[in-house]
């Protein structure tokens, strides 16, 4: 579907409850901007048929049999990266989470969602934004990343950040969303925008998500902090 027309966003389903598979393609097929292309029930059917299929979108459960969906994550980003997976967890807080985000996951979203919200992240996925709400991925990373333990990011990455992206950062990985740092720093939005371009940039993460993961490694903030 090329030329004028946008092309469907092509999407693979992968759970181990087949009622689940099917309503999550419920939820999307009906909607033209979407073509659900597959369901799988486990891990390694989900990169079979990813590497068969390709799909834009995994929305992969990240708890299955055979291969959980950690691992299928990680060997989809390294062998597929053009294709991008949203995991999904029937708890909101799971040790399972920021490991799926480490193994390149573009987002987390738990099992109860809505509808609506479903959609939005498979769309901001997509784009290739991180889909995990501030506050949430937040909670998750202070609950399970350990900063003493974790390598840290090259210094001359981090000595190439001016103060002010330093502060932009901070304010990121405290659970503070781009209007809210706006405010809290008195600059504009498209501004936190350029700032949080240039902090990926110069810290060599992709998103929103291993940004914040990189700022508790390198203890710029520390569990249970807040912004």
């Amino acid at each position: 579907m090329s030329g004028g027309t946008t092309e469907a966003i092509r999407v693979l389903i992968a759970d181990d409850q087949p009622l689940v598979r099917r309503g999550l393609a419920l939820i999307l097929a009906p909607d033209p901007a979407f073509e659900v292309v597959g369901e799988a029930g486990d891990g390694e059917e989900a990169l079979a048929l990813a590497h068969r299929l390709r799909p834009d979108v995994v929305v992969m459960d990240i708890r299955m049999p055979v291969l959980d969906g950690v691992g299928a994550t990680e060997r989809l980003a390294r062998t597929l990266p053009e294709c991008r997976v949203l995991a999904l967890s029937t708890f909101d807080m799971d040790e399972y989470v920021v490991a799926a985000l480490r193994a390149g996951a573009y987002g987390f979203l738990p099992k109860d969602i809505s509808p609506e919200e479903l959609v939005a992240a498979v769309r901001v996925v997509h784009t290739g934004e991180a889909a995990v709400a501030p506050r949430l991925l937040t909670r998750l990373i202070s609950a399970y990343v350990l900063a003493p333990s974790r390598p840290q990011p090259p210094a001359a990455a981090l000595g190439d950040l001016t103060p002010r992206e330093q502060e932009v950062w901070r304010l990121m990985a405290t659970g503070l969303d781009n209007a809210e740092i706006a405010q809290a720093m008195d600059i504009s939005v498209s501004t936190v925008k350029n700032h949080i371009t240039s902090v990926f940039g110069k810290l060599q993460v992709r998103d929103r998500a291993q940004a914040v993961i990189a700022a508790y490694e390198t203890g710029l903030v520390e569990a249970g902090s807040r912004g």
